[in-house]
């Protein structure tokens, strides 16, 4: 449609050419003609699409926490790598938590590192009154905007792969390395029985990994790519106030509840402060620890609520701390930690539900520049795209985190342009054209990763 739009007023500016108002009205018209085709393109192309088709089949499988139930997913991903061409094999560390592998061998002789795509299988809750559409539908509006939980974070990246490949094999392209697509489960909650159990075996040690693409985020902008080369220190903190119990109209000096929100007050004041930092530009959000409030508990429950009449002899709330990932700034926040909000002089205590583990204190990082061959090839694969690599670290945590820890180097790289950042929230879309073209950057890296065949500094 668009080619034969733009020959009528082509041939109208040869007749009008005498005429520079002529010419000029005609540009203006055949200008509107092209904006007006772009504004109106619906979804029916996207609809009729294979790759569209197969991305809504998997969004549909609700993977969710708290108790998601992978079967199905496994069952659909053991599909498409029979249709691609791909090895299989299931490993279970943890009934029930099922990692799937598929591989497409390398010619190699040489024992060259493999090329590792990793995809989380598992999505965040949903409070389904809040969405537009039903999270797990995969409903589709006019402008090509598929909306379900998961189509940012991740099952997007984990598909653009898996159509990346597809491409490849159909134009008869083979790797030199081995190339793996690791489907995970539980990263949502952890990784405990994910990566959390994967990067210390020996089935992950068989892999001889070189690199491995993760989860990113989306740009904003239509020439560049967000790539995240380490990420802050995760540590899902539970502080705890413990003292006697008593009678509701009495009061008591230190009480677990009073003690606890002393400390959820200088909590805030810190939060506080590395906010202002934030706000005032003398920090990005990447320099500063960043502090969440995620939960409190506390009171004697009954059947139908809580018992209003008694002072609990517990307290306890949860904080989501992120912390830039070198030993100075962890020791700066375990010290206030046990100094300032947690202290054992108020009968405080605390713990850890989660925290990222180090590597001499540190939590490890990727060489995000050309003296690094793996970022090299993926800032020449953006290139070919006429798109540029923006490094920077990552906010929230990833399974890339394991691979650091070691030794390998990992980017999270979420191929998609355009489209503002849902994860984990409401209404969580991803655009069907903007999917489309993710898969040709994913095309043009497994590319030039499975193409490269010189051996690395670590490899022997």
């Amino acid at each position: 449609m668009e080619s034969s739009g733009v020959q009528k007023p082509g041939f109208f500016l040869h007749l009008g050419a005498r005429s520079l108002w002529f010419r000029r009205f005609c540009r203006l018209v055949l200008l509107l003609c092209f904006f007006a085709g772009v504004g109106c393109r619906g979804p029916e192309d996207l609809e009729q699409n294979l790759a569209i088709q197969r991305f809504r089949t998997y969004l549909r499988i609700p993977t969710v926490h708290p108790d998601p139930d992978y079967q199905p997913a496994i069952e659909f991903l053991l599909a498409q790598a029979k249709e691609i061409g791909l090895s299989t094999r299931t490993i279970e560390f943890v009934s029930k938590k099922p990692i799937l592998l598929m591989t497409w061998k390398g010619s190699s002789e040489e024992k060259l590192q493999s090329v590792i795509l990793n995809s989380h299988i598992d999505v965040v809750p949903v409070e389904e009154e809040k969405w537009k559409y039903p999270p797990f539908e995969a409903q589709m509006d006019e402008d090509g905007n598929i909306f379900a939980r998961g189509s940012q974070d991740m099952k997007v990246v984990g598909m653009m792969y898996l159509e990346a490949l597809r491409l490849l094999k159909d134009r008869g392209w083979s790797p030199v390395r081995d190339i793996h697509v690791l489907w995970v489960p539980d990263e949502e909650v952890g990784s405990d029985d994910g990566w959390g159990r994967l990067y210390t075996s020996k089935e992950f040690d068989e892999l001889n990994a070189g690199i491995v693409l993760d989860e990113g985020d989306d740009s904003l902008f239509n020439n560049s790519y967000f790539v995240n080369y380490g990420e802050k220190a995760m540590w899902w903190l539970v502080i705890q106030a413990t003292d006697g119990t008593g009678h509701g109209s009495l009061y008591f000096d230190n009480s677990a509840s009073e003690n606890l929100f002393k400390s959820i007050a200088s909590i805030n004041a810190f939060r506080d402060s590395q906010m202002a930092l934030v706000r005032s530009g003398e920090k990005t959000l990447q320099e500063v620890v960043v502090v969440n409030f995620v939960f409190l508990n506390s009171g004697s429950r009954t059947p139908d609520g809580y018992t209003m009449n008694i002072q609990p002899s517990m307290a306890e709330a949860g904080f989501d701390v992120r912390i830039p990932p070198t030993r100075e700034m962890a020791d700066f926040v375990n010290k206030r930690i046990v100094e300032e909000w947690a202290p054992k002089a108020r009968n405080m205590s605390f713990y850890f539900t989660c925290k990222t583990e180090t590597k001499d204190g540190d939590v490890p990082i990727s060489k995000a520049d050309d003296s690094n061959p793996w970022w090299y090839l993926l800032r020449m694969a953006a290139s070919k795209l006429n798109a540029t690599l923006i490094p920077r670290l990552q906010v929230g945590g990833t399974d890339s985190s394991f691979a650091r820890l070691r030794g390998i180097d990992a980017f999270g790289i979420t191929a998609i342009q355009n489209v503002p950042p849902l994860y984990h929230d409401h209404n969580e879309f991803m655009n069907g054209y903007e999917f489309l073209k993710g898969i040709n950057m994913m095309v043009e890296t497994i590319d030039l990763y499975g193409s490269f065949s010189d051996s690395l500094n670590q490899e022997s």
